[in-house]
């Protein structure tokens, strides 16, 4: 059997990372890369994955990923899900081009929207982190990260030239935007 793995929150500016796998344990009908479904459509499979399925999602929140790096913080999440599901299946496939040198893992680009287990793990991953932004919007309220999930939208810019990074932003994420220079471990966004 297949773990498929994908992640959602690679490029946002604020919210965790989120790394699924999922073994599925029967077929489901309509799975897709979930960018590339409605909300109400990843919500509703969501469930369905979640019973159908063996599954495993790690969350690294935005400090994490300043004091260790993106590639790191994907990396260790993807051996978590390796180490929680290598009993459930026999081979692990990764949504994009590379391995993070790990071994026993391969990788296909466009997986997500080809590969029913690497589909499901994609919508495991965007609900999670959608939920998580959601859920603390409240907190936020200067952000309205319920509306754009983290992403450096121009409303959210501005929002932090206005109010600064909260605990949710991930600072070496630089943006040209605040006039700030490419320092730190990630390039400028805008």
């Amino acid at each position: 059997m297949l773990c498929g793995i994908d992640e959602a929150g690679r490029g946002p500016i604020a919210g965790p990372l989120v790394v699924a796998g999922a073994v599925l344990l029967e077929e489901i009908i309509g799975l897709n890369d979930s960018k590339v479904l409605s909300e109400k459509k990843r919500e509703k499979l969501f469930e369905e994955i979640i019973i159908k399925s063996k599954y495993h999602i790690v969350f690294t929140n935005a400090k994490t990923i300043d004091e260790k790096g993106l590639s790191f913080c994907l990396k260790n999440s993807i051996m978590e899900i390796m180490k929680n599901l290598r009993n459930d299946c026999n081979s692990f496939l990764m949504d994009g081009n590379t391995t993070f040198g790990i071994s026993d893992l391969t990788c296909e680009i466009k997986a997500d929207a080809s590969v029913p287990q690497v589909s499901a793990a994609s919508i495991l991953a965007k609900v999670s982190r959608d939920r998580y932004m959601l859920n603390i919007s409240n907190d936020f309220p200067n952000y309205n990260f319920a509306k754009h999930k983290g992403y450096g939208t121009k409303a959210h810019v501005e929002a932090i030239k206005q109010f600064g990074r909260s605990s949710e932003h991930r600072y070496t994420f630089r943006l040209k935007a605040l006039g700030e220079d490419n320092i730190g471990t990630q390039k400028s966004l805008f």
